[in-house]
């Protein structure tokens, strides 16, 4: 495998460098001394940004674009082997790594990297661990998932031993990661494109568990479905993090606010309790909070900095993000495309004061939707009014038979109403004629229906 070495920077080329993750990475080896280009299909938000730094981007993927000049090629997993420039590097016998190769590699030039993984959360969970390590002024790197307002984007290069990034599970990248701490928030049955079902999924994290080091430590949900099978054995600490008191650190008296941000009660294992105020909705973020607490326990971090940096943590773009009001309809975003999530953002919204919830949603990937059809129609059902796009492919072809009408049928057949059009002009026209005064409106999905939303606003 190439190697990249911090003291003597090369020419790297990142295929799809317009990549959430990929951006992040591209920047922070060119803020390193790297020679850093790569390609993407089209301009983006992100890409001016990189090319504003210094960085070449080539728009379309295309063999000419890989030169004899380059030491080493990146690909993301949604990269296939007919692509152009995929081919043009195994032809030249290029060194070449993953995305999640080379985050690996870069974790290894800090001292206390810390990976935050699981099915749900981990874009959230890693937003408030970078705020608690910004308020204590520990000057972290920061890889975060999405755009975090505080450090105007998703990457921050810091200047201290901390690095913090997510680790995704799909095609078991984060298993060439070396945490020194790790995070698992949960658990659950996703990604079935390449892994076989739940065992599978749970065996991957059970091997990133193995990864940490004697003098690590693993926090990780005290509720996951048989935890001994992932925690048994591990040479690192163990902290488990719950709503329920067998777990180290578990939440009581949780209540909610006029928007549904919760408050509640800390305790950990050393018998404290803290109160605990956040500006997020949801009981999932009480246990994201919950994780954040105990990982800067285990770093030391004062309490009292700690308990303000998350109360003043509003969230991240994209995660039940307030978008703005038109016609006195309230629209909030959301990145939520599975099952677990969308019960978890419409039992939150819930506590939003509202007179009607309206859900959009974007279904995301064939292959997620044929697999979940019947979960994603129970809980899609928590909104009053569901409108359907049609499915977001992402990286598959292959539509496996299954359209957005079948999901609509599947709700229909709960007996609740659900409208469906295939294209974003009938869903806006839609909402502009039914939604009124008081209602509040989701967008939601991880494709770009946040588009629906901002036209209404007219951003």
């Amino acid at each position: 495998m190439y190697t990249i070495d911090f003291n003597h920077p090369s020419s790297l080329y990142f295929v799809g460098i317009g990549g959430i993750s990929m951006s992040g990475l591209a920047e922070l080896l060119a803020d390193a001394g790297f020679q850093v280009s790569g390609s993407d299909r089209a301009p983006s938000a992100t890409t001016r940004m990189l090319e504003a730094q210094g960085i070449t981007v080539f728009y379309g993927q295309k063999a000419e674009n890989i030169t004899d000049t380059i030491d080493c090629a990146v690909f993301t997993a949604a990269i296939r082997p007919d692509n152009p420039e995929y081919r043009a590097v195994h032809e030249k016998n290029l060194p070449c790594l993953t995305r999640g190769q080379l985050m690996g590699q870069v974790m290894k030039n800090y001292r206390i990297p810390i990976a935050v993984s699981g099915t749900h959360g981990k874009t959230t969970t890693t937003s408030m661990i970078s705020e608690i390590l910004l308020g204590a002024g520990l000057d972290p790197t920061l890889s975060v998932g999405g755009i975090l307002k505080d450090i105007g984007g998703n990457m921050r290069i810091g200047h201290s031993d901390y690095f913090v990034t997510e680790a995704c599970e799909y095609t078991n990248s984060f298993l060439d990661f070396f945490p020194k701490i790790g995070i698992i928030l949960n658990i659950d049955e996703d990604h079935l494109d390449f892994f076989k079902d739940l065992e599978d999924i749970r065996h991957s994290f059970r091997r990133f568990a193995q990864l940490l080091p004697e003098d690590g430590c693993l926090i990780i949900n005290g509720e996951t479905e048989r935890l001994e099978e992932i925690v048994d054995g591990l040479a690192c600490r163990v902290v488990t993090f719950g709503i329920g008191n067998t777990c180290d650190y578990y939440a009581t008296d949780i209540r909610y606010d006029e928007f549904g941000n919760p408050a509640f009660t800390l305790h950990d294992s050393a018998g404290r309790e803290r109160a605990v105020v956040l500006s997020v909705p949801g009981e999932h973020n009480v246990k994201n909070a919950l994780a954040a607490f105990a990982l800067a326990d285990c770093l030391s971090i004062d309490s009292a900095a700690a308990e303000t940096a998350l109360r003043g943590y509003k969230g991240t773009d994209r995660r039940f993000e307030y978008k703005g009001k038109v016609g006195g309809v309230t629209i909030i975003d959301d990145y939520a495309h599975h099952p677990t999530e969308i019960t978890a953002t419409l039992t939150a919204a819930a506590n939003y004061p509202h007179r009607k919830l309206w859900c959009v949603f974007q279904p995301h990937t064939y292959t997620r939707t044929k697999a979940y059809l019947k979960e994603f129609a129970q809980s899609l059902s928590l909104a009053d009014e569901v409108v359907l796009a049609d499915i977001y492919a992402a990286r598959e072809t292959d539509t496996l038979g299954v359209h957005s009408e079948d999901l609509q049928r599947e709700i229909q057949t709960l007996g609740h109403e659900c409208h469906y059009f295939p294209s974003f002009d009938e869903i806006e026209n839609f909402l502009l004629e039914n939604c009124i005064n008081g209602d509040v409106l989701i967008t939601m999905g991880a494709g770009d229906v946040v588009k629906i939303g901002e036209n209404l606003l007219g951003s």
